[in-house]
């Protein structure tokens, strides 16, 4: 079971939190301020870090930071009721490898501590517009011709583009007005063409690329 430690200042809404995810991943630690939580995670060791981002002391980013440099194998996941585009683009500069709102349902909760882990980068879909769009310059300086890429139709590229910002197959589905079977259908061939195996492979493979 992954193991998570848990930060956030507010300590009825860390307990309802951590009441949530009690069978799905182990929970091996909590903390309510910056320092605390810097010297508490680096001695709990786990492998992923649930965050709030404002925190008096720096919030998440300063935890980040002070964790980061001496256990970079710790992955951090921001759990934040602020959706501003600011407060998203902070925290990933920061070393975040995602950001989800607090309206999130416990199941998906643990479902991106999981993809977290695996080492994919995880945001609820409208916030992953805002890295997009922050981390633009930082993409391929030119537009050389991708034969993986040239594999795929244009829908499939699609539907490739709305994997990697996140969307679930039934969120695809409507944006592109198809069946969710025909969702499943172009992701399917597109793990064929591309030689990969899940969707955890092509969300990493697209963000290597630059594709969203």
């Amino acid at each position: 079971m992954i193991r998570v430690f848990l930060v956030d200042d507010h300590r009825l809404f860390l307990s309802g939190v951590r009441s949530e995810l009690e069978g799905l991943v182990e929970v091996v630690g909590t903390a309510t301020e910056v320092d605390d939580a810097i010297a508490s995670i680096s001695a709990a060791a786990p492998d992923v870090v649930l965050l709030d981002v404002h925190m008096p002391g720096g919030g998440g980013a300063a935890v980040i930071a002070g964790v980061a440099p001496t256990h970079p194998e710790v992955k951090f996941l921001a759990l934040s009721v602020s959706d501003a585009a600011e407060d998203v683009i902070a925290v990933i500069r920061a070393g975040a490898r995602g950001y989800v709102t607090k309206t999130i349902s416990p199941d998906d909760l643990a479902d991106a501590v999981r993809r977290v882990h695996d080492g994919d980068a995880v945001f609820s879909p409208r916030l992953a517009g805002f890295v997009l769009d922050a981390f633009a310059d930082a993409g391929p300086p030119s537009a050389a011709p991708d034969p993986e890429l040239d594999q795929l139709t244009a829908r499939e590229r699609d539907v490739l583009r709305l994997i990697a910002r996140g969307y679930t197959y039934k969120e695809i589905a409507r944006r592109l007005e198809i069946s969710v079977k025909t969702v499943e259908s172009h992701v399917s061939a597109v793990l064929r063409k591309l030689q990969l195996s899940t969707r955890h492979e092509l969300t990493r493979w697209a963000g290597e690329r630059g594709i969203a």
